[in-house]
Formats: structure tokens, sequence, C-alpha cells
């Protein structure tokens, strides 16, 4: 159904809707004949279509325009005073128009028996109906506006999470193998036994990759089998000082950010027997502490730019606290936010199935607004039979609001069924489907 069409129906309920209040409200639905119901229904509809169109009109016009951010009570303010505006005028024109055709009058006559409370209906029914139409259009505006808003941080988080896990291992990889290298040179059997031990932590590695947060235990855990391998290669000149346990078993941490500040502080100090690493973590007021002696090479190998940057960003992806780090020139202390929440998995499978869940959800919205109307429909126009009925049966006005209305229901069904169809949609789903035969 195209915009125009679906605004001549909406237009078309709104007079149906106004002419039966308007009816019971000037004359009890007492009509003179046939003709004189039919007449005045026409003049409903010529108030809906004229009125409706100016303010759709109005609304299309201020929608166009760019609102700054924080003027929503602005933009409703200038809208309805805009429609009362445009309702005074158009009441005064289509209201004149009538007198002018159908009642005989001259233009001063109209003007000499036109009084404002002639207006009072037309003013406050439009009104209403702008009203009412305003509500719904920035409620769902809303609505809209916070979907897309938590699509786009999700996606957007989800892809910056995802390309900061994929430096991880080949970052990790290029860093231990680059140890595995130095030890083949100077003692091939240590180099045996860091292969094996090597592939055990990165089995470690693998498992992390899919996770934001981990288990502090476990981290820890991985950290000493890490420092293990240094040790394999540097032997007394590196010392570190792990802790078995934490004081909650439930605190998380970014997966292998212990590994990568140990791996800094190997790549940028000068290790020695003489000048031995010295490396602590423990646990402080909610901080998982990493220090380490600070004895600085004299010149550093290019950097890959991953480590401390890698962390700051990844805690910021995940929570609101932030990594501090200090240097006195003496140590070099980083400290880690422990974090309380589960273990999560973000992938971007995730946006997929997000947006299946947007679309079922909109389906059920579909399908319970149209049995709502089914079983609104069911209701009001029995009752309308009725009303017709004990009031003017001689002129039956019922058939005007169950035929519009079931109109608009078939529409309706045609949509949510997916009965009316969308041939772009099943050309390509039909492409789709001859590419793969071939």
């Amino acid at each position: 159904m195209n915009k125009t069409t679906k605004n001549i129906i909406i237009l078309f309920s709104i007079g149906t809707i106004i002419f039966i209040l308007g009816s019971g409200y000037f004359n009890q639905f007492q009509y003179e004949g046939f003709n004189d119901a039919v007449q005045q229904f026409l003049i409903f509809q010529l108030y809906a279509f004229v009125l409706g169109g100016l303010n759709m009109y109005f609304f299309n016009y201020l929608e166009s325009r760019n609102w700054a951010e924080g003027t929503a009570l602005l933009r409703v303010l200038v809208g309805l005073l805009g429609s009362f505006v445009i309702t005074v005028i158009g009441l005064f024109i289509v209201r004149m128009s009538i007198a002018l055709l159908f009642e005989n009058q001259s233009i001063s006559e109209y003007l000499a028996s036109e009084q404002i409370g002639n207006f009072k209906f037309g003013i406050w029914s439009t009104l209403t109906v702008v009203v009412i139409f305003h509500v719904i259009y920035f409620y769902n505006k809303y609505q809209k506006k916070k979907v897309k808003e938590s699509q786009i941080v999700a996606k957007n988080q989800t892809a910056r999470f995802e390309s900061l896990k994929n430096q991880l291992d080949p970052h990790f990889l290029f860093n231990s193998l680059n140890v595995l290298t130095s030890l083949i040179g100077e003692n091939p059997g240590q180099a045996e036994k860091f292969t094996t031990k090597l592939s055990k932590v990165y089995r470690y590695v693998l498992e992390q990759k899919n996770k934001d947060l981990t288990s502090v235990t476990e981290e820890l855990r991985f950290a000493k089998s890490y420092m293990e391998l240094l040790r394999m290669r540097f032997e007394d000149a590196v010392d570190y000082e792990i802790p078995q346990e934490v004081s909650d078993p439930e605190l998380k941490i970014i997966p292998l950010s212990l590994q990568l500040l140990l791996e800094n502080a190997v790549k940028h100090n000068v290790i020695t027997t003489e000048q031995p690493l010295k490396i602590k973590i423990y646990e402080d007021r909610g901080y998982l502490i990493v220090e380490n002696t600070v004895n600085p090479k004299t010149s550093l190998e290019k950097s890959t730019k991953v480590g401390l940057n890698n962390i700051k960003q990844r805690y910021e992806l995940v929570s609101s606290n932030k990594v501090s780090i200090e240097n006195n020139n003496k140590i070099f202390k980083v400290k880690l936010p422990l974090l309380n929440q589960k273990i999560k998995v973000m992938r971007t499978e995730y946006m997929d199935e997000s947006a299946k869940y947007l679309r079922a959800k909109k389906k059920v919205d579909d399908l319970k607004g149209f049995y709502g109307s089914l079983v609104a429909y069911f209701i009001v126009i029995p009752f309308l039979i009725f009303l017709n009925y004990k009031t003017s049966w001689q002129f039956q006005w019922f058939w005007f609001p169950m035929l519009g209305w079931g109109l608009g229901l078939i529409l309706q069904a045609f949509t949510v069924f997916g009965m009316r169809g969308n041939w772009e949609e099943r050309k390509i789903r039909e492409i789709m489907e001859k590419n793969r035969k071939y």
C-alpha cells in the first residue's frame, strides 16, 4: 500500500468517525431522508479531507525541517499552534463554500450569520486527532530511535571487540615464536620443552578467544604457566610472585590481559642475571595489580602497539572502570579493575540473532494488532448496528463504518499474513535459488 492510498483510507476513516460523532452530537441521527444523510456524510468527508489533508501537509513540512536535538517540545508546540491556525482557516473556507454552494447564501450573508461557536466542534475534533497522531508518532519515533541506537552501539562495540581480540592470536604467536627461535640456537633441549608447554598455553589462548571476561583464578593460573615459559628462556634472570587464589572466585578480568602485561615487561626491559626482571601480581582494593621493575632497554624493537592500548580499549567496551598506569622509573605498575559480571561471549553472530529477534517481535506485534482490531470490530460494529436500530433505522448509517473498517481489516490482513507479497523480494529469492544450483 503506497502512502497516498494509506492517507486516503485514514482520512476517510476519520471522516466516518467524525460523521457518527457529529450526527449524534448535533441531531441525534435524525435526518429527513437517505439523501439528506448522504449529503451530511459527504460534508463530513469534505471536512476530513480538507482539514486532514492540510494538517498532514503541515506535519510533513515540519518533519522536513532539521530540528535540533532536545527541541521535541518546541516541535510539538509549533505543530499544535500551526494545526490550530490551519484548522480555523480550513473551517472558514469549507463552511463558506458549503454556504455558497449548498445553501445559496451570499458572502455577506454568510459572514453576517457566522459565529465563533460554529467552529468549536471542528476545532476540537481536529485538534484531538492531531494530538493523538502526535502522541503515536513521537512514541513510535522514540521506540525506533532506541532500537536503532541499540543496534548501532551493539554493532560497533562487537566489531571493535572482535578486532581487538583478533590482534591477540598473531601477537602472542609472533612473540612466542621469537622466544622459541632464540632457544633453538641457545639450548635445543629447552626449546623442545618450551614447545610442549607452549602448546598447552596456546590452548588457553584459543579457549579465551570468544570471551569478553574470564575468571581471575584462571587468568592467574595461565600467567603462572606463561612465566614458566619465560623462566625456561631467561632462567634466574626472571623472578615472579603470583598468588594462588583471589578474595572472591567470582571476580572477572579481561582475558589475556596478564599475558600482554608480562610480555611488555619482558619486551621493554633489560633482563640479565645481574639485573633480573622482578614481576609481582597481587590484589588490592578492587584491582589486580601487575608491577615490574624498570630497567629500560637503550634500543627497542619496533612496537606493534598492541599491549596496553589493547587492554585499555577492551576494558572501555565492557566496563566503566578504567585501567590505571603508574611509572616512577623504578616500578612500572598497572591496575586492572576486577569485575563482578558473569562470563559472556560476544560474537558477531549475536547481531544476526538480534535482528531475527526484532523481526519476530515485529511480526508478533503485527499479529497482536490485527487480532486486537478484529476483536474490536466484532464488538463495536454490532453495537453501532444496535444504536442505529434504536435511533434511526430508516437510515442505516452503520454500513459506512462497517464497510470502511472492514476494508481496513482486509488490507491489514494482507500485510500481516504476507498475502500482499513483494515482487522484488520474490525475484531476489528466485535469483538466489537459481545461483545455488550452479
